[in-house]
């Protein structure tokens, strides 16, 4: 592969701003830089709202280093240290890390992810993704409620739908939105309610959701509050329960949500890494996500909501490392953990840098 020369140098990381060029503010505990070192990852996290994937990291100087590239509507997110998977407004991404093992950028990035393949969808609402183990990609087509996978020639093909959905309709029925994999396999998904009418589900968000497996179409849970991002770890079935802030698991016996940690926030995104779990928070949005539990809930710990990141110890049930965004951003949606990397950045398609950043075997 090549190694770029100088002028096609990728950009370095810049503080996060909105299109019209307001910064955002941005603080962090004292030991996230050390905790993403220690552990040898890199966090990708998404905001549809101000469309970017932000990347962070650790620097060799031992600082906390964050880079972000623009892509609109910026949803799922879900890669490991050689590919990135990304669902936007119209489009799947796939990005790629062009360099070698041991290679650097700028001397100081070990992984550039380029986007190399975008697989138009239209805009289908796409949320979660997840990598088959056969390497296939499979996402939520929350617009048409209905899990699917990409197709060569139309904008997507359906692979399941929940039993109660009775059409595939652009109406967004029930609000599908999280997907969990089990051993390479997509296995559950979360749906803000079971309604079968055009917006129905903003009628149910507090206390409509369910938990669905997609073996057998059945709940595994329900009475949820607008739940998201289901995940498999560690031998239970992890959930966000958004409408009340809190994470938990499903209790299989009676099919009760058992929660673990409150967030002052509006939960979407979850990851783990040994023994902590990742969520992504962001501030309830007017009409649409207030009048929740989680308002009660704020007022009760006299506290405001936040848009950021926290990272839960497991063991303790304290928040052990965060980073909080301040400013015109609001809200976040979906975060990865990217194992054996330390200081990654991207190139968004339409950046200046991209142009002239060119790579061949």
């Amino acid at each position: 592969m090549a190694e770029p020369e100088n002028s096609n140098k990728p950009p370095e990381a810049s503080p996060p701003a909105d299109a019209d060029g307001a910064k955002t503010d941005i603080d962090f505990s004292a030991g996230l830089a050390g905790f993403l070192a220690a552990g040898n990852i890199s966090l990708g996290f998404t905001s549809y709202q101000t469309g970017r994937l932000y990347l962070i990291g650790s620097g060799a100087d031992g600082k906390l280093a964050l880079h972000e590239a623009q892509y609109p509507q910026a949803m799922g997110v879900a890669g490991d240290s050689e590919r990135i998977y990304l669902g936007t407004l119209t489009q799947v991404v796939r990005m790629e890390n062009v360099l070698a093992p041991g290679q650097t950028a700028n001397n100081v990035h070990d992984k550039v992810y380029v986007p190399r393949n975008m697989q138009t969808t239209g805009n289908i609402d796409i949320h979660e993704l997840g990598i088959r183990k056969n390497g296939r990609l499979v996402y939520i087509n929350t617009r048409y409620s209905c899990l699917c996978e990409p197709d060569i020639k139309h904008s997507f093909k359906p692979v399941w739908k929940p039993e109660f959905i009775s059409k595939l309709a652009p109406e967004d029925r029930c609000h599908l939105n999280g997907l969990a994999m089990v051993d390479g396999e997509p296995k559950y998904v979360s749906a803000v309610c079971r309604s079968d009418v055009i917006d129905g589900w903003r009628d149910r968000r507090h206390d409509g959701g369910v938990i669905i497996d997609i073996d057998t179409n059945e709940i595994m849970a329900e009475g949820l509050s607008m739940p998201h991002s289901p995940r498999w770890f560690d031998g239970k079935l992890w959930i966000l329960n958004s409408g009340s802030g809190e994470l938990g698991w499903i209790d299989p016996e009676d099919k009760s949500f058992q929660p673990v940690a409150f967030f002052p926030g509006f939960l979407r995104g979850l990851a783990f890494h040994g023994n902590h779990a990742v969520t992504t928070l962001s501030k309830p949005r007017n009409k649409r996500f207030d009048g929740l539990t989680l308002d009660d809930r704020l007022k009760e710990k006299d506290a405001d909501a936040w848009c950021g990141v926290q990272i839960l110890n497991l063991q303790t049930g304290d928040v052990a490392h965060w980073l909080r965004l301040d400013g015109p951003i609001t809200e976040l949606f979906d975060v990865c953990v990217l194992p054996g990397v330390r200081n990654p950045i991207t190139l968004g398609p339409n950046s200046a840098e991209i142009r002239d950043f060119i790579t061949f075997n």
